[in-house]
Parts: C-alpha cells; structure tokens; sequence
C-alpha cells in the first residue's frame, strides 16, 4: 500500500508552507501560500486534513457548471 506524508517546511522567503508528498517523492498537493508562522501553516494542513477528507469531486472549472 503506497502511502502519503505531509511536510512542513520553510521557503526560500522565509515563509513557512506545507505539501503533501506521495512515497514515491511526487506532490500530490501544498498550501499554495506562504504562511508567516509554522504554527499557522500546521493549521492549515490541520484544516485541509479535518474539512475534506470526504470532499465532493465536481468536474469541470467554476464557469462550467
């Protein structure tokens, strides 16, 4: 069973972020921001890891449906 891991990490800018790396060293998905803290950025991931574990796949962008 191939498994996932989330890293916290801090950016070239100094802003921390998180990105979620597939065992096989692909990203599968990361904050799209810089947040100014590390504890800011865990709670994102926290929040991505309690809001959408059961999240709906729509097809299409916004202006297709």
């Amino acid at each position: 069973m191939s498994k996932a891991m989330f890293e916290l990490y801090q950016d070239r800018a100094g802003e921390h972020r998180w990105r979620l790396v597939h065992d096989n060293g692909n990203v599968i998905a990361d904050s799209g921001e810089g947040y100014a803290s590390k504890q800011k950025a865990r709670q994102g991931l926290q929040s991505v890891k309690q809001n959408a574990p059961d999240a709906e796949v729509v097809e299409g962008g916004p202006t297709e449906r």
